[in-house]
């Protein structure tokens, strides 16, 4: 089973900088993929952008530009730098791994942009 835990959500206004971590611990494998989606009330989720255990990244068009995402194997971490924040990126944001066709999640952290 493997856990996860995202910290560094908050309240942040347009034009702002957040960044979000999550832990992952557990029985995790190599070869995972980490990433990172949002739900903001009445979407769908959707991914922001993940990266796998080598550092190849896919990020979402809404991002893309201005969110980078990193991650620390030796410490099973991942990472969300947020830049030039706007409110239409206001949502409940959830860590997620990828591995052997499981998916496993975060209890998932809010990020509001206030215009």
């Amino acid at each position: 089973q493997v856990q996860l835990v995202e910290s560094g959500g908050g309240l942040v206004q347009a034009g702002g900088s957040l960044r979000l971590s999550c832990a992952a611990s557990g029985s995790i494998g190599s070869g995972n993929v980490m990433g990172w989606y949002r739900q903001a009330p009445g979407t769908q989720r959707e991914l922001v952008a993940n990266i796998n255990s080598v550092g190849s990244t896919n990020y979402g068009d809404s991002v893309k530009g201005r969110f980078r995402i990193s991650r620390d194997n030796a410490k099973n971490t991942v990472y969300l730098q947020m830049n030039s924040l706007k409110p239409e990126d206001t949502a409940v944001y959830y860590c997620n791994m990828a591995y052997r066709g499981y998916d496993y999640w975060g209890q998932g952290t809010q990020v509001t942009v206030s215009s």
